[in-house]
Order: structure tokens, then sequence, then C-alpha cells
């Protein structure tokens, strides 16, 4: 065990056997924040909260299983070998991304279902999801991963960091960029920047813009980090994926635009064809 002064145990406490993890405690609490900053969303375009909890509930939980599936696939050689720790999620291994394609498909469904329009949904939803990406990486920072290459404690002072961050960087016997921090604040800003312009955007556009805005983001901070799912030798999956999401955000937002003269109402708006808009 990593003894250094300020040390955080990734374990938050136990209930007999079952070990509590800080990382989980993060990331329930990520979703939980995003859905009350949601809820006053949804009300306001005309849609009963049960949608809501609809969406979340099994976004969450397929989005869950699918950000392991995709970490698994592209650590198969490994999990080939060791099939038996493939379950073991409190050790790591969520990557954001997979959850990002399971909870989008699995809302795209519900939307489908419940007849309702997904980019006004979308629209909804973005700010929430990077407020919980931004929360969730410090689950990441207690559990000591997701960090990027060795640097030295002056470079961490430098930055003027607190001395639990500086401490908890120092592992096994290296201190290591704060990527992690880098992310957290990238996407604190993307929140910043989604729940106050939405309200001056068409349907669909906060929700592109929240791909662009955290893909720009992970591109570049993913060229830090040594613990990437790597596609080749040199390429680095989180990256090539950055892109495409980049390029649908702003294809997404031309094409609404030109092909299909996309109507004007604004993200805020409820839209008035929706057999939902007038549920309270």
């Amino acid at each position: 065990m990593n003894l250094t002064l300020g040390y955080i145990d990734p374990v938050a406490f136990q209930l007999g056997p079952i070990e509590v993890r800080w990382y989980g405690i993060i990331i329930a609490c990520g979703i939980l924040l995003g859905y009350f900053i949601a809820q006053g969303s949804i009300k306001r375009i005309g849609y009963h909260t049960d949608t809501l909890v609809d969406i979340i509930f099994w976004g969450a939980i397929f989005g869950f299983l699918a950000a392991r599936i995709y970490f698994v696939i592209f650590q198969f050689p490994y999990y080939a070998e060791h099939p038996g720790e493939i379950i073991k999620i409190w050790n790591g291994g969520i990557a954001i991304h997979g959850g990002l394609i399971g909870g989008f498909i699995t809302g795209l469904i519900v939307c489908k279902i419940k007849n309702i329009n997904p980019f006004q949904i979308g629209d909804v939803v973005a700010p929430s999801m990077i407020l919980g990406q931004a929360i969730g990486r410090w689950g990441n920072f207690m559990n000591h991963e997701a960090h990027g290459g060795p640097v030295s404690r002056s470079f961490l002072e430098d930055l003027h960091l607190p001395d639990f961050i500086i401490n908890n960087m120092y592992i096994e016997g290296q201190y290591y960029h704060p990527t992690f921090l880098y992310e957290s604040i990238w996407d604190v800003l993307g929140f910043i920047i989604l729940i106050t312009c939405r309200k001056y955007l068409r349907v669909g556009d906060t929700f592109c813009l929240y791909l662009i805005w955290y893909s720009v983001g992970r591109f570049f901070v993913e060229g830090l980090r040594t613990d990437s799912l790597m596609l080749t030798e040199n390429i680095r999956v989180a990256q090539v994926v950055s892109i495409i999401l980049i390029l649908i955000g702003i294809v997404i937002m031309v094409v609404r635009r030109v092909r299909y003269n996309a109507p004007q109402y604004r993200s805020v708006d409820p839209l008035p064809w929706s057999k939902n808009a007038q549920e309270k």
C-alpha cells in the first residue's frame, strides 16, 4: 500500500465483506446531480419527469454495460486469459465512449417508443451528461487511474494544486500528470457554456455542441494519458472516436439547417407537435 502522506484509500468503507469504493459513490453522485439539473429543464419544455427517469434509468444501465464491454473489447487479449476479471468493474475499466454509445442508442430507443423528439431530449440531458463526466473523473482520481505520464512534484506545485491532489498523484514512487483534473475542468467549463447558451440555440444544437466540446478536450487530454486503449501501436482509440464525434456534431448541425430546414424552436421551447408536450 502507498503510505504517502495524504494518500486517499479507494475504499470508502466496508459493509462486512463488501467494499464500497469512492469510484462507485462518485459515479452515482454524478448521475443523481445530472438528474436533478435535467429535471427542471424537462418540466420547462412540457414533458413529464417520468420521461426523464426512464431515459436516465435505462441509459445508465445499458450505458454502463456498454462502457465495460467497450473496454473489454479493446483489452481482449488480457481478458481472454483472465476472464474472471471481466466482472471486476470495481477495479476500474469503464470506457466513457462506450458508455456514451450505449446511452445514446438506449435514449433513441426510449424516445422512439414514447414518440418524443430525441434532439430536444438530447438538449435537456447534454449539460447533465458533461457535468456528470466532470464529477466521474474524480472517481478515477480516487482509483489512482486515468493519469498522464511522470512529472515532478515541483511541476504539480507550480500548477497551484492543493496538497491532497498532489499527494494522491504519487503512485508507486512516482508523481503523474493529473489528467483526470484537466478533463474535469474542461467538462465543467462545457457545462457552464451549454447551460448558458442553450436558450439561444436551435433544437438539437446543444447536444451537438456537447459532442464537439467534450471531444475536443478529450482528444488533447488523451494524448497525455499512459493508459489509453490503443487501436494500433501509435493510434489511440479515444482520439479516433473523438474526431468522429466532432465530425458527427458538425455534420448534424449543418445538415439539419441546409437539407432538412430544421425548425427554429429553441432547445428550451416546448415542441407543439409532441403528444407529451402538454404533460405536467
